[in-house]
């Protein structure tokens, strides 16, 4: 039961070890957009796009409906936008650690 849990959760986080689909969870995290909406904002090709789509959706991080010949994107899980809320407070920590350190680096030259 404990590894099916931890096999999910690696799944899980795979499925944001891209650059492009934190960015579109990013963008979806402020409301629903669709395709043209979030290639515009990325600023890259619809292709791209559409397949970073396809992951999020296969690890059901995203939910979609369909108004007409449009899809609209939004979150599955609002906690997804509180999940990289707190991935950005860690990697800021991070950086202030690094730039101690660099300080203090500096300081000994």
């Amino acid at each position: 039961m404990e590894r099916g849990i931890q096999q999910f959760k690696a799944d899980f986080f795979k499925a944001l070890a891209h650059p492009m689909r934190i960015r579109i969870l990013e963008i979806l995290s402020q409301g629903e957009r669709n395709v043209n909406e979030l290639q515009g904002m990325i600023g890259s090709e619809g292709s791209a796009v559409s397949q970073q789509l396809a992951v999020l959706r296969a690890k059901n991080l995203v939910s979609t409906v369909k108004e007409g010949t449009t899809v609209i994107y939004s979150l599955r899980d609002p906690l997804i936008k509180d999940l990289l809320e707190v991935a950005r407070q860690i990697f800021n920590n991070h950086l202030v650690e690094s730039i101690s350190l660099l300080e203090d680096i500096s300081k000994q030259s």
